[in-house]
């Protein structure tokens, strides 16, 4: 065992203790997991120092010199575009005292300088210089600037979306997200030129735990017709929709999930613009040309997902965002709005302000979903409370073979299956003592 591991053995929780609080098989789990300390120091571990993490856009740092500064878990990150065009991740820490390097947001810089003795980083990580530089190779055997550095990640990217992980022995991004890909090309891949961030970032901040909003964009559409029907009726006049339980799928692989229907607008509606609804029907055939008939009609269908652990994504709404953890009980919300890059600048203002009316802190859709949230997080606090199992048994047999949707797929508006499996994956994660140990797939 690592002396990291020997210091905190006194917290951590056993494989076997894990496997008592989700019992997958019945469809029961413990609220302890949205509240317990030692839980969410073995998930900063075992999965956000572990898992291929969303960091950026390339359209967010698209020239040479761009940055921006985010978190895995609850580490700081550099992500930086070099000279030489390439993307690195560097842990945003002074190798010299651990101070942070960088604390602007985003920008262009040639270097990165700490304010605390003058150590600066090139965009690469490469140690450049430091005040006294003399002193150190004068006093200092065997000084060498270049094992001095910012840490790096491993980055990959997919269609646009940067990724990054700061295990060496993770599978490749490909292995990691699986046949989910082809889900995600729903959202990244319906138009020739890419897709693009929207210029703007909102970050909010919900007292809750980072899982529960998780889960919830994996596949909860249950909670639609309760929580959100008068949003809906103040939005469109109308409550949220009722789709036939069979013509609704939930379809999951490695823990990512997404629940769809083929309607092709449903969520699109939402915004309120019916020059986004007539600009997906517009390009229902080149879609279909591109990625198929089925998919052509998922482009803007009611539907929600999440690629595990926290980068979660509205089709159709074009809302993306990331559920950054902040303690076991608070969760930093990034949220920016995704949009095809050779859309009309007319489409991209109207996705734009579609999403800030239903979901941004202020939309009328995510205030009721923060409030659920934050209850359910809160209520784990109480002994009682966390001696319960919660149900998760909805949809236990409703898988089903379908010709064209790869992965885990259920049928059924109302299931609970994408919410197991991602709760599976997490099990998986932090009951193994690395990459080896955890299952291929669900």
């Amino acid at each position: 065992m690592s002396a990291e591991c020997q210091d905190e053995a006194w917290a951590r929780p056993s494989a076997q203790s894990l496997r008592e609080l989700v019992d997958l098989e019945a469809g029961r789990i413990s609220p302890r997991i949205f509240w317990d300390e030692s839980i969410y120091r073995l998930e900063l571990e075992r999965i956000f120092a572990r898992c291929w993490i969303f960091v950026a856009h390339e359209s967010q740092v698209k020239l040479p010199g761009d940055f921006l500064t985010t978190t895995i878990g609850e580490d700081g990150v550099i992500v930086a575009r070099g000279a030489d065009d390439q993307v690195r991740v560097l842990l945003n820490a002074c190798p010299h005292r651990g101070n942070r390097v960088c604390f602007a947001e985003a920008g262009n810089a040639r270097r990165f300088t700490c304010n605390y003795h003058g150590w600066s980083f090139g965009r690469d990580g490469a140690l450049l210089g430091m005040p006294a530089e003399e002193v150190y190779e004068q006093t200092c055997p065997g000084f060498d600037k270049s094992e001095l550095g910012l840490v790096q990640a491993r980055v990959a990217s997919y269609k646009g979306l940067i990724f990054a992980t700061f295990d060496p022995g993770a599978p490749s991004l490909d292995d990691f997200l699986g046949d989910y890909r082809w889900y995600l090309d729903v959202l990244l891949d319906t138009d020739e030129g890419g897709t693009e961030f929207l210029p703007g970032n909102i970050k909010s901040v919900i007292d809750c735990n980072w899982k529960v909003p998780a889960e919830n964009f994996v596949g909860d559409s249950l909670h639609a017709q309760w929580t959100h029907n008068s949003g809906a009726v103040a939005m469109l006049g109308t409550g949220v929709g009722k789709a036939k339980q069979d013509s609704v799928y939930q379809a999951n692989a490695n823990g990512h999930g997404m629940q769809f229907g083929f309607d092709m607008v449903g969520n699109a509606m939402t915004l309120g613009e019916p020059e986004v609804v007539q600009y997906i029907r517009e390009r229902e055939a080149l879609v279909a040309e591109r990625l198929g008939k089925l998919r052509s009609r998922m482009v803007g269908a009611m539907g929600s997902a999440t690629l595990f652990p926290t980068f979660s994504f509205l089709a159709g709404l074009n809302t993306v965002r990331t559920w950054n953890p902040r303690g076991p009980h608070r969760t930093e919300l990034h949220t920016w709005v995704i949009v095809n890059r050779d859309a009309p600048s007319s489409i991209k203002e109207k996705y734009r302000r579609g999403v800030m009316r239903t979901f941004s802190p202020s939309g009328t859709l995510e205030m009721d979903d923060g409030e659920n949230w934050e209850n359910v997080t809160r209520t784990a606090a109480g002994v009682v409370a966390r001696r319960q199992k919660l149900h998760y048994a909805l949809g236990l047999r409703s898988q089903v073979q379908h010709e064209e949707l790869p992965g885990n797929v259920h049928q059924r508006k109302f299931n609970d299956s994408n919410q197991r499996a991602f709760f599976g994956r997490w099990l998986d994660l932090l009951a193994a003592e690395d990459w080896s140990q955890v299952p291929g797939g669900r």
